[in-house]
């Protein structure tokens, strides 16, 4: 029996059962049973290398280089990997001339195929603007490059979704190239890389996965939806799937807080880094801990039970008013707690309608990445994402940079993101976000399953944005998701990695086993950083053990103190949380 045919005969067994035809919808909305594991990804060996360039590739495909590289060492960021002995192929794709602007575009990429190969495909999807081909490692989630999807034997790839990163935000004048960044470079790739692994390993990939975070992590939520048929399993962090409305957000915020900036840059405008000095910040934190942190079961610099934080912390009570004139780092002036509750509310427009998600108020807000994205990257990062790629038609006649931001009009400007004319016709909103984000419908049905991970201190992406998606997954599968999606906060972890946070984390794992073997994560065991991994999270309370562990668990549990090794994640059991 089909699948179709097993849900057509559940519904008339349920509507029959029931004889009131009204209750049809309700027997509808009663989430299928969990799917078998599918089938585990057989190991195979790689059996051509630099003899694919002599190969016909798909049409409008390019290699431009095929290597055989030994094991070793590949460096990203200055970090330097191992890697296995691999076939490195690069190339492009539907290399193009613009009508609009006349620059010359092509989806660039890169393949690492492993020698040893564990049947499986990875597509690494990259953050940011993207624009640049990283090295097809694979990110496992979690910060800090422990081990990679390369290193698991997996075949990955890379790719810089369309546009070269010279170009900076101006891609975004072509509306070819806004397509691809959205999800047409993901479209394009996923057919061209697994025609190659056939050709490569003499077969396809028995089981396919996709991963990000930030950016990637936004890639990876259109791929649940868009690609759910190419793909097994979804890993997504800390994922912008509302970008554009994040970007808009971070110039509300630009604007917030020029008004209580106390400097000026050297040309004369309102430096954003003066409106709040680290030690007001950790001010906060320390605030939020003092009233948060023990609601878990125990105060260890993490607060577990955010849900519960949002009514027990209030900024303008818990936290000392200055009097005029004093600024000690041991209060905030009226108008800084006006400026940051309004950021934490949520971007707003004149009329008081929301234009993107609160954020939760948490220990990482006196993070470094916290206070990078929230005060350097509005003019820079943000004015031009929002100027060229989001708003239609670009405001590329406008003074970019901080101007931009603070000149940008939350009631006229920023409807932009939604708007279409003759020669964008899909608008940001469009081509940005998965459509119909909460329906992961196509991807249940055929047994796969999705991890989505977010640092609850995420600066520029909202946890809460995370949470309300995975609360409409869950009332679109009779209020219960966790046969096949599953979401796990990050308490205290900034954009992706860092704040005083658990920040180490293999989800990848964790997603294969899922998929191939049926073990659904209960939790995921995390890890801090300290001195002698390859990325130390400087951001790790000093009082804190660099062996710290902490269950990670699926939302909407939390981890609780039950006894033992305060340092010990077995010290620790998943619960719902307290009130």
């Amino acid at each position: 029996m089909t699948r179709q045919q097993q849900r057509h005969l559940h519904l008339g067994l349920c509507a029959s059962a029931l004889g009131v035809a009204a209750l049809l919808a309700a027997c509808a909305a009663r989430p299928p049973a969990p799917h078998a594991p599918l089938a585990a990804a057989r190991p195979g060996t790689l059996q051509a290398c630099t003899d694919l360039a002599t190969r016909a590739a798909l049409p409008g495909t390019v290699y431009t280089s095929v290597t055989d590289v030994p094991a070793g060492t590949v460096t990203v960021g200055g970090v330097a990997m191992a890697a296995p002995a691999h076939c490195l192929v690069q190339g492009r794709m539907n290399e193009r001339t613009s009508p609009v602007d006349n620059q010359r575009y092509a989806v660039g990429f890169e393949m690492r195929l492993p020698v040893a190969w564990n049947g499986r495909f990875f597509y690494q999807a990259n953050g940011g603007l993207d624009g640049v081909v990283l090295p097809a490692l694979g990110g496992i989630g979690g910060g800090g490059p422990r081990s990679s999807a390369l290193q698991m034997g997996f075949a990955v790839i890379s790719s810089d979704a369309g546009h070269a990163g010279s170009m900076g935000p101006r891609f975004g004048l072509d509306p070819q190239a806004r397509l691809d960044y959205g999800y047409n470079a993901v479209a394009q790739l996923t057919p061209m890389a697994k025609n190659l692994i056939s050709k490569a390993y003499g077969r396809g990939p028995d089981r396919s996965y996709f991963g990000g975070c930030s950016n990637g992590g936004r890639h990876a939520m259109v791929a649940a939806v868009r690609s759910a048929q190419q793909y097994d399993g979804i890993l997504a962090g800390d994922p912008g799937f509302n970008l554009p409305k994040a970007a808009v957000a971070q110039l509300y915020g630009a604007q917030q807080y020029a008004a209580v900036a106390s400097a000026k840059t050297p040309a004369g405008q309102p430096d954003l880094q003066s409106a709040f000095t680290p030690a007001e910040l950790k001010l906060v934190a320390d605030k939020v801990l003092a009233r948060c942190d023990a609601l878990d079961g125990l105060a260890d610099g993490i607060v577990s039970n955010v849900r519960a934080c949002r009514t027990r912390f209030d900024i303008q009570r818990d936290v000392p008013t200055c009097a005029a004139g004093t600024r000690d780092g041991m209060c905030l002036s009226a108008p800084q707690k006006n400026a940051l509750a309004n950021v934490f509310k949520g971007a707003r427009n004149s009329a008081g309608q929301p234009l993107y998600s609160s954020f939760p108020f948490d220990a990482g807000v006196s993070g470094s990445n916290w206070r990078e994205w929230k005060f350097a990257s509005p003019p820079t990062r943000d004015a031009g994402a929002v100027a060229f790629i989001f708003s239609t038609p670009p405001l590329a006649d406008r003074p970019q940079g901080l101007p931009f931001a603070l000149g940008f009009d939350m009631d006229r400007d920023a409807p932009r993101i939604a708007a279409t004319d003759g020669v964008f016709r899909e608008s940001a909103l469009s081509f940005m976000t998965p459509p119909d984000a909460a329906n992961l419908s196509a991807l249940r049905d055929r047994g796969g399953r999705m991890i989505v991970y977010h640092g609850t201190s995420d600066p520029v992406f909202s946890s809460d944005d995370t949470a309300a998606w995975y609360e409409r997954v869950q009332a679109a599968n009779g209020s219960d998701a966790s046969a096949f999606a599953r979401y796990f906060p990050v308490p205290g972890m900034n954009h992706c990695s860092g704040g005083p946070a658990t920040d180490q984390f293999d989800m990848l794992r964790a997603l294969v086993d899922w998929v191939e073997q049926g073990k659904a994560p209960a939790s995921v065991t995390a890890s801090a950083r300290g001195a002698g991994t390859p990325v130390p999270n400087a951001e790790v309370p000093a009082n804190w053990s660099p062996q710290r562990t902490r269950p990670l668990c699926p939302y909407p549990q939390v981890a609780t103190y039950t006894g033992g090794d305060t340092e010990r994640a077995s010290s620790f059991a998943c619960r719902p949380p307290s009130p």
